[in-house]
């Protein structure tokens, strides 16, 4: 059972591509919001990395998506906004 679900992970990874890396918490905050929003299932990486680097932020995060989303989570953050319309 454990291998098959190892398998599965990795296929699954296999099949994303990398969309953005930051070390900006509150960037990566947004983007997974609006990712959410979108309802484009999404994946952090490195994100518990600090504990290895010594919390000094030097290792950027990365967020990734599957393959086929991957034009329309840039389309989606292209469309997105930090700040409110007046």
């Amino acid at each position: 059972m454990g291998r098959l679900c190892r398998a599965a992970v990795a296929a699954k990874l296999a099949a994303m591509e990398e969309l953005l890396r930051s070390n900006d918490p509150v960037y990566l905050s947004f983007v997974r919001h609006v990712l959410d929003e979108a309802g484009i299932h999404h994946l952090l990486l490195d994100e518990h990395m600090s504990v290895l680097e010594g919390s000094i932020g030097i290792l950027p995060r990365r967020i990734l998506v599957a393959a086929d989303d991957l034009l329309r989570a840039r389309q989606e953050l292209g469309n997105a906004t930090l700040t409110q319309p007046s």
